[in-house]
């Protein structure tokens, strides 16, 4: 039997980010791609004008692959939302799995525009957002990943 992986083995502390121009936006992706969630786990607070997503996100930021692969439970929040639209995601369906692909920023008028949020298998959501504004925190301790498997998207 193998141990979970423990907080004081990382070489780094939790992850704590913000993202508030596309450059910024370009690095939380890459540290979100291949979390995998639930649909259940995805939280439109709309009088907090908040958009939620608690992802099991595996850890990349030592540059070097653990082995086996660790994961971490983080918030990825998506702030100034005005609308969330879905494409490929029911809402009713909580317990289907969704892996992210890719956070990318279109933008509008005045700072304005649109964060996308891409998922395997054709899933998106779009949130319509007043400014530019993400925050990625780790809020548990690394885990050793469930598959033992690191994603492979074919190069």
């Amino acid at each position: 039997m193998t141990e979970d992986a423990r907080f004081e083995d990382a070489g780094g502390q939790p992850l704590n980010l913000g993202a508030m121009d596309p450059e910024d936006l370009q690095v939380l992706s890459a540290l979100a791609q291949d979390s995998v969630l639930t649909v259940g786990d995805v939280a439109w607070e709309k009088r907090h004008h908040r958009l939620a997503l608690l992802i099991n996100r595996l850890r990349r930021e030592d540059g070097v692959h653990a082995s086996p692969p660790e994961r971490v439970r983080a918030l990825l929040v998506i702030e100034n939302v005005q609308k969330v639209a879905a494409q490929g995601v029911n809402p009713g369906e909580r317990d289907t799995v969704l892996s992210l692909l890719s956070v990318t920023f279109e933008p509008g008028e005045d700072g304005a525009g649109f964060v996308e949020l891409t998922f395997a298998g054709d899933g998106a959501l779009r949130a319509e957002v007043e400014a530019l504004e993400l925050r990625l925190k780790d809020v548990t301790r690394p885990y050793t990943a469930v598959s033992g498997q690191v994603p492979d998207h074919g190069a």
